[in-house]
């Protein structure tokens, strides 16, 4: 398993269950224990000022049904039911819960349904780190047996020609030429910065000086915006328009 540490708050209306779910949460070394709630309301209210992952949440409860209250949770936050009564499995698992667990329950059912939000919030916090390693300032480039360090903020566009790639530079009146695939480097670029326009085109977002219909104008060149990647093109304009 992961080295992150999952948030949670366990909410029932159940002193002796709230107790039974703090000794467990305590002995799982990936769970960290932010607040015991006795209603869905208390943990309404303590997760507005501090969101958390993860809640083990009752379903029978007054006021507010553990079932209504997950329908109310941000996207992020997930939930693994617990209650005595196993008719409500079904609206457990349709309102997406990471688990159900069936009063009254042990440390060893308890750790399995822990383990799958670990095994959950691993993919998720994965991806969001991969996506922030991503937000880099430069690359080294080979080229011409050197390998050649650019600054992204000064990328215009990346040409590409078949096996080669140009990469057009600020105040550079000649590229520098590279042995690589436009497809490759996509996937190295911060998604936030670039985006490709063409086939044989990667354009500097903030570089852009004219929209023009379909075409785009950096630094006087034309480049055409294809079909196949206007609609994520508009989106971006649509974002970013007064």
């Amino acid at each position: 398993m992961s080295n992150i540490k999952i948030t949670c708050v366990i909410v029932d209306d159940e002193p002796m269950a709230l107790n039974l779910v703090e000794s467990y949460v305590q002995k799982t070394p990936f769970l960290e224990l932010k607040k015991k709630c006795s209603s869905a309301i208390e943990a309404m209210e303590f997760i507005k000022e501090e969101p958390v992952d993860l809640l083990f949440l009752d379903i029978q409860m007054p006021d507010l049904t553990g079932i209504e209250f997950s329908r109310l949770l941000p996207q992020e936050t997930r939930v693994i039911f617990t209650t005595a009564f196993d008719q409500y499995a079904l609206e457990g698992f349709k309102v997406e819960a990471l688990d159900y667990l069936l009063k009254p329950f042990d440390y060893a059912e308890f750790l399995a349904a822990a383990n799958k939000a670990n095994t959950w919030f691993s993919m998720v916090k994965g991806k969001q780190s991969n996506v922030v390693s991503k937000e880099k300032d430069f690359l080294f480039v080979k080229s011409e047996y050197k390998q050649i360090r650019i600054k992204l903020a000064d990328v215009l566009y990346f040409e590409g020609l078949k096996d080669y790639i140009k990469i057009w530079i600020k105040d550079n009146p000649k590229p520098i030429l590279t042995l690589m695939s436009l497809k490759s480097l996509e996937e190295e670029l911060p998604e936030t910065q670039f985006m490709r326009v063409h086939r044989s085109f990667i354009v500097s977002l903030k570089n852009i000086d004219v929209i023009e219909r379909s075409q785009i104008i950096i630094n006087k060149q034309r480049i055409t915006v294809s079909e196949q990647y206007k609609p994520k093109f508009l989106e971006f304009v649509n974002n970013n328009s007064l």
